[in-house]
């Protein structure tokens, strides 16, 4: 069967690839812990019970007809509220583009921004870029990161390839790492922008920045979440930013999300939107616009799901820790924010070993764009239960213990 050339050469996820294998394990009856999805069970992260009894009410009331292409105007202006009061951002309700989650979104960015033969600047380990550059025919520039700075970028990783760039990709809180910006390397990498874009032409494009900040409502402890323009207001012609209630509120399936930035480029990302047909549906919208303008609700509920998310995340690392300890070629980086524990183990295929042997799913950094090869992994928490985990951390135990006496 002859396709396009698109449809021959983009692959599909292998993160759902690996994950959806897994849940077919289970389905089997084997018993697997599966820490590979970004994802909730809903069984103990569910969405908030209000907004869940919003949605139900907009479709009683019959809220099921076409949506506004760029959002409807109520949500628009809960999000700009929203964005103001959680995230120190200042757009007003026409600077906000809703679509339905994160992803639409950053497609039509990038349709927008990016030509055949842009070069599209991304750091790795990340998510997803690969292959929105591909669905564009962008000329791909990857920048490894490492462990020392936490696998985020610096403005001394960025320099040498932002000559010539159209659109450079950034995400803070990290997926798949969870960790974040520090002040001093956001802030570098603004400087470069703002330069670069000062030495452009009137005629010459722009370099812009997407900045998702998807996880930016969970962080842990004392770590902060900074944002190009709250650091540098020079950055606002040339930023956009990726949200949505997706990871927040664990809502994944709920598929409300949206973008700030310029009206001009929004208005073109809703051109592309809207012959896509990637709107949030009407119920969902009018219940999130609701759900956003009750400030002690949404508080309660980030405190709550930060607080549980956290306890997995830790008591992962601390157990990692432990096994690193007793002289297991392990180690963790301390959990600074989303659901996501970044976890080394120094043993080729620990994936593999981890699943055969520890009944555990783990996605490896390659899935993310690292080198074939490195020995850091991600573990989501999203589906894990708290209970489960000294489990998890006996059977890694008895598989490394394995591995190593194999060898």
């Amino acid at each position: 069967m002859k396709l396009s050339k698109l449809a021959e050469s983009i692959p599909g996820s292998p993160i759902l690839a690996m994950s959806n294998s897994i849940k077919a394990m289970i389905a089997g009856g084997n018993p697997v812990d599966n820490f590979t999805v970004g994802d909730f069970n809903p069984a103990f992260f569910p969405i908030p019970a209000t907004l869940e009894e919003a949605i139900i009410k907009a479709y009683q009331e019959h809220q099921t007809n076409y949506p506004a292409a760029e959002g409807n105007l109520d949500l628009r202006k809960a999000i700009s509220q929203f964005a103001q009061s959680f995230q120190g951002h200042a757009y007003t309700e026409n600077e906000v583009l809703v679509g339905a989650g994160g992803r639409p979104l950053i497609y039509a960015l990038y349709r927008t921004i990016v030509d055949k033969g842009d070069k599209v600047v991304y750091p790795v380990p990340g998510w997803n870029n690969h292959f929105y550059a591909s669905l564009t025919e962008a000329e791909h520039c990857t920048v490894e990161t490492a462990a020392d700075n936490f696998f985020m970028p610096t403005a001394a990783d960025l320099a040498p390839h932002l000559e010539g760039a159209t659109l450079l990709a950034l995400c803070s809180p990290q997926n798949p790492t969870g960790t974040c910006f520090r002040k001093e390397d956001l802030l570098g990498i603004c400087q470069l922008v703002v330069e670069e874009n000062n030495r452009r032409g009137p005629d010459q494009k722009k370099l812009y920045v997407m900045f998702d900040q998807m996880y930016s409502l969970l962080l842990q402890g004392d770590n902060q979440h900074y944002h190009p323009v709250g650091l540098m207001p020079e950055m606002r012609p040339y930023t956009i930013y990726i949200d949505a209630i997706s990871k927040a509120f664990a809502a994944t399936g709920v598929r409300v999300g949206w973008a700030l930035g310029p009206a001009a480029v929004l208005n073109k990302m809703k051109s592309i939107l809207t012959h896509v047909g990637a709107w949030a549906p009407m119920a969902e919208q009018k219940a999130t616009a609701w759900f956003l303008g009750q400030t002690e609700l949404v508080n309660e509920y980030l405190q709550e799901i930060r607080r549980q998310i956290g306890e997995r995340l830790f008591q992962l690392h601390d157990g990692i820790l432990a096994l690193k300890a007793k002289g297991f070629p392990v180690d963790a980086i301390k959990p600074q924010a989303a659901l996501y524990l970044t976890m080394k183990i120094d043993i080729p295929q620990a994936h593999t070993l981890m699943l055969d042997e520890a009944n555990m799913g783990i996605l490896p950094f390659d899935t993310f764009g690292s080198p074939d090869g490195t020995p850091w992994y991600r573990i989501s928490v999203g589906t894990c239960k708290l209970e489960a985990i000294p489990g998890v951390l006996e059977r890694m135990e008895k598989a490394l213990v394995s591995a190593m006496t194999a060898v």
